[in-house]
């Protein structure tokens, strides 16, 4: 893996963020007289554009989905931002990324506000360059146009640039624009959904990723 450039998904890469998004999700449904006890079952908002995810999953009409981002947000910003942790061992990667001189992003589906002040709060926003992520509107919540987006304003060669990520998404957007993928499995794509997209790279823990990056 010698691209000198690396995006790096933020949820079920750089962070464990399982407890604040799924209560937050738990508090939108139930604003919305949806009643979801079971917190596991909400897993799979982790990752995906949350407006589609709860369209999809609970088969509600775009405006309704709105109510219950709106409402997942309200929770989110003051409570759920901070419910999150950094994956063992995400430091060091970091540090030897940045020995090995190469540029680091993120590349989100989350808000670019709260991604910030993740990075701010948990203390690694300094590794990277910049922080892209989706507009508060919808804008760029899906991976292929967020990478697209972030090439453009960077002036990166997608031939230099390596996406690293644990779902589906981060692939597909990688791979439309050009860019070899790192599918990590320690995040919260299934092992069938990230071999699907045929990645260049799939490694199952965050201690192998380390060592590919000094192999």
């Amino acid at each position: 893996m010698q691209q000198r450039t690396v995006l790096f998904d933020l949820d079920g890469t750089l962070t464990d963020p399982r407890e604040g998004i799924t209560r937050s999700v738990q508090y939108a449904l139930s604003k919305l007289d949806i009643h979801e006890p079971d917190l596991v079952a909400l897993e799979h908002f982790i990752g995906p554009p949350l407006l589609q995810c709860f369209m999809h999953t609970y088969s509600l009409s775009e405006a309704r989905a709105w109510e219950a981002v709106n409402h997942y947000r309200d929770r989110f910003r003051e409570v759920g931002l901070y419910e999150n942790q950094l994956f063992d061992g995400v430091i060091e990667l970091l540090q030897l990324l940045q020995e090995q001189g190469r540029t680091l992003y993120i590349a989100t589906s989350k808000p670019t506000v709260f991604a910030s002040e993740i990075a701010r709060h948990f203390d690694f926003a300094r590794y990277f360059k910049a922080i892209y992520g989706s507009e508060l509107d919808g804008t760029r919540t899906h991976k292929v146009e967020l990478i697209a987006h972030l090439l453009e304003q960077e002036g990166l060669d997608a031939a230099d640039t390596l996406m690293i990520g644990d779902r589906k998404h981060d692939l597909i957007g990688a791979h439309s624009n050009g860019l070899q993928a790192v599918a990590v499995g320690y995040g919260f794509g299934s092992l069938e959904e990230l071999a699907g997209e045929r990645p260049a790279y799939h490694v199952q823990t965050l201690a192998q990723l380390h060592q590919a990056f000094i192999g």
